[in-house]
């Protein structure tokens, strides 16, 4: 059994890598159960001698009502909980790089060509090749994880791709950092960061990990797919049946990442987007909108190619810079929104997992 220790050695997840970057307004600001896949770079290593505010996180009120409640909800020993957490630092940058993630408030007003600029973060020769050794390595295993939940290998590669460049940046920041600090010193997402450090101790009580070893992101991600610990909790699963489930583990990772779409509807056999030809000025677009496809051919877009049983789509909206490229968006595309609430996020995710399928010669 590949043991975890010696897999929290990698590198620190760059700017760029999966949800950190910040494509468009996002329509939650509050991280959700599995849409704060958040990964950005700290200002510097992790050398936890700098950064520190004075005072870690023993002997406060909110710390103790917090122990209290693992003592009363999952039966934790008070005392050895208080010196985990004691063992916790508080990161500034933790919050400044948190409060950096609001939308702006600026808006374009014509094409820049700003999916252009996501989309060449993530479909690059490189970073193509490297997906194509990936899916080479671990074939068995996706077309395993594709007969049980129905989730083709392309989008299962896409969303290890795009979140952690297939395992080679899954962060350095330890989780029990990230966590404290946006639990006990970030109040305005405080209850939601506090459910994820009880999901983060109870899980690793439960595998038998040392809470003070895991990193990921600075926002609690973790493994090959940056789950949050609640993600871990309704959506992991022992892949590799091992007895241990372990998101730094590449098996249990496309597993749990296939386990994750199936629950949140993926259906089986069914398109994801389709290029629609026409222009739709003035209408509302995203992946939140709904349309009758009648409606939308009306208005003048037309698909260029099946869009399986559907009879509605939402209208997505593709800024390339000379203009905009219009699609039909189906179901299939909303559920990989709810892994994060993006557009640009989605398509990248889906053209990646494409051209990864199609440089291994894939059909």
């Amino acid at each position: 059994m590949r043991r975890l220790v010696c897999l929290l050695t990698l590198s620190v997840f760059p700017l760029i890598g999966g949800c950190s970057s910040t494509p468009e307004a996002k329509p939650v600001v509050k991280p959700q159960p599995n849409s704060a896949f958040i990964n950005q770079t700290p200002p510097s290593k992790p050398v936890y001698s700098q950064g520190i505010s004075k005072g870690d996180f023993a002997n406060r009120p909110n710390v103790d009502r917090f122990v209290q409640r693992m003592v009363d909800k999952h039966g934790f020993d008070s005392a050895h909980l208080h010196q985990v957490l004691a063992q916790a630092e508080r990161y500034d940058w933790i919050i400044r790089l948190m409060d950096a993630q609001g939308p702006s408030s600026s808006k374009p007003t014509g094409p820049t060509g700003a999916w252009n600029r996501y989309r060449a973060k993530f479909i690059t020769p490189d970073n193509v090749q490297n997906g194509v050794a990936f899916w080479r390595e671990y074939e068995n295993e996706l077309n395993r994880a594709q007969q049980l939940y129905g989730v083709p290998p392309e989008i299962i590669v896409g969303i290890i791709g795009v979140e952690t460049r297939w395992g080679r940046v899954m962060g350095k920041t330890r989780i029990l950092d990230a966590l404290a600090t946006l639990a006990f010193d970030y109040p305005r997402r405080a209850e939601f960061f506090t459910g994820e450090l009880e999901s983060f101790l109870v899980m690793t009580r439960d595998e038998g990990m040392d809470p003070t070893a895991p990193t990921g992101s600075y926002a609690g991600a973790m493994g090959y797919g940056q789950f949050m610990p609640s993600s871990f909790q309704r959506y992991a699963v022992d892949f590799n049946n091992n007895g241990h489930t372990n998101l730094w583990d590449p098996v249990d990772a496309i597993g749990s990442v296939a386990n994750y779409f199936k629950a949140h509807g993926w259906e089986k056999g069914q398109p994801v987007a389709v290029r629609g030809q026409g222009q739709m000025p003035g209408y509302e677009h995203g992946f939140q909108t709904r349309y009758p496809i009648a409606s939308l051919r009306r208005a003048g877009l037309t698909p260029t190619s099946s869009l399986g049983n559907h009879s509605e789509a939402s209208l997505l909206r593709l800024d390339v810079g000379t203009g905009y490229q219009y699609w039909y968006g189906l179901p299939n595309f909303y559920t990989i929104t709810r892994y994060n609430h993006s557009t640009h996020y989605a398509m990248a995710v889906w053209q990646l997992g494409l051209a990864v399928k199609s440089a291994r010669g894939g059909y």
